[in-house]
């Protein structure tokens, strides 16, 4: 009885594993059939695009399995995930033909891989207070991207206006917030991490300021 049960629990992980590869695969090419068949269907399909679109999808799939184990192996597998996504969605813009007016996902997506790391927070109050500036700075960059595609988009319209001071000006905040945030916490090299947030903080401040209202 020992003897079985050891092959069954030692065959367990395998089948997991296999688990995870087959919903990864599944998802990649469901993702993969929905945007040529949308393209096919627009009348603006491109099937060279495939040679980068699957590629993607795969690249995406491989992270998928290391992300369900968890572990330190999860972190690698989000890479690999986010460097899928990149290309897939490089392919889907090629695909569709809108690389020309689509070109703001390509800072979008970058961003969101980088602000989706928010999840994984350090336990050292120093490393997790630096992680969610950098997390929270990829978000602005997401809300920046999101901005640039409306104006392709021909949603919004801005004018001359320094509008993107604004975002300059949210980074700051944001990374002035991180700041005051560490105050809590009673820990070494407490003000000198202080210091080196807060000069970054109010240059990004006073400089988006002074596009925003084109001084």
């Amino acid at each position: 009885m020992s003897a079985e049960a050891g092959q069954v629990m030692a065959g367990r992980p395998y089948a997991s594993g296999a688990r995870h590869w087959l919903v990864s695969l599944v998802v990649a090419g469901v993702a993969a059939a929905a945007v040529t068949t949308v393209a096919r269907s627009g009348g603006h399909y491109h099937w060279w695009a495939g040679f980068v679109l699957i590629p993607g999808a795969l690249i995406g799939a491989a992270g998928g399995p290391l992300l369900a184990r968890g572990g330190g192996r999860a972190f690698a597998g989000y890479v690999i995930a986010c460097a899928g996504a990149l290309v897939f969605a490089t392919g889907a813009l090629l695909m569709f033909g809108v690389m020309g007016r689509g070109w703001p996902v390509m800072i979008m997506v970058p961003c969101l891989a980088v602000a989706g790391t928010y999840l994984w927070r350090p336990a050292h109050p120093l490393a997790r207070g630096l992680h969610r500036v950098v997390a929270l700075l990829a978000l602005t960059g997401v809300l920046l991207g999101a901005t640039f595609q409306l104006i392709q988009a021909n949603l919004v319209d801005f004018g001359d206006t320094g509008w993107w001071g604004a975002f300059l000006m949210l980074a700051g905040v944001t990374v002035l917030g991180n700041a005051v945030e560490l105050t809590r916490h009673r820990m070494p090299y407490r003000l000198q991490a202080i210091t080196l947030l807060l000069g970054p903080a109010v240059v990004a401040f006073l400089l988006g300021l002074r596009f925003l209202r084109g001084w």
